[in-house]
């Protein structure tokens, strides 16, 4: 669950798609459109290039469109079965579109015991947090960061696994952490933004919001916490609000 454009997105780190002038996570609304339509138009016209179909599938889950975002990675792991890159974003997709245990499916296919993947336990583990299953999920994101130590993304999802079971100061320890970590994302801080302002810290957290951020995008998230802070059901929307992959 991760704060960005006043809504909330995928936790897993999506990073840089070539071609594009700005990472996935930094773009405005608009900007997402527009990038979703140049490595679109780039998918249709070659749809058995397999990194065209993730990235374009990535764009439409950042975009929201998670139906279509799904049908693109479906005919992606098609045409490549044994593809764990393929089928772990395909299992993201299912996730995003709310077939879970489907997805938990997929990813533990991708996962082989003789070389795990950190990105695979972490997907796992935020899937698993997602059907109520907590305990599980905090042993997948520990696995993760055992194979990676100290990687932010996993600790952000942990933080934030501790978050929807109400525990905002476990959340804010794991949150600060992956900040502190090198590689550590603008999302990643607007994770800890959210946390703390669920505490009624709410000047640390606008603080926190601002860094790294466009005015515009900055402002939405600001606009973002306090309705959230304002709300009686809170946690019950923190709940439905993630999407989990990551």
């Amino acid at each position: 669950m991760l704060m960005t454009s006043c809504s909330t997105t995928s936790r897993e780190t999506t990073g840089s798609i070539p071609n594009l002038n700005k990472p996935v996570e930094a773009m405005t609304q608009p900007e997402l459109q527009a990038a979703s339509r140049k490595i679109g138009d780039a998918y249709a016209k070659n749809p058995n290039d397999r990194n065209a179909g993730m990235n374009y599938a990535t764009l439409l889950r950042m975009s929201g469109r998670n139906g279509q975002a799904l049908a693109v990675m479906q005919q992606v792991a098609i045409k490549n079965p044994t593809d764990r890159a393929v089928l772990a974003a395909y299992g993201k997709a299912q996730a995003a579109a709310g077939q879970l245990e489907p997805a938990l499916t997929t990813i533990n296919r991708a996962q082989t015991p003789d070389r795990p993947d950190w990105k695979l336990e972490s997907a796992k583990g935020a899937i698993l947090d997602q059907l109520g299953r907590t305990e599980e999920a905090r042993l997948a994101y520990r696995s993760a960061l055992d194979l990676h130590p100290n990687e932010p993304s996993v600790l952000s999802n942990l933080g934030m696994s501790y978050l929807l079971s109400r525990d905002l100061r476990t959340a804010e320890t794991y949150l600060r952490s992956a900040v502190a970590q090198p590689g550590a994302d603008s999302r990643v801080r607007q994770n800890l933004a959210l946390v703390v302002g669920l505490q009624g810290r709410f000047q640390e957290a606008e603080n926190i919001a601002r860094q790294e951020l466009t005015a515009e995008q900055a402002e939405a998230n600001v606009a973002y916490l306090k309705g959230m802070l304002s709300q009686d059901n809170s946690w019950k929307k923190l709940a439905s609000a993630d999407d989990g992959t990551n």
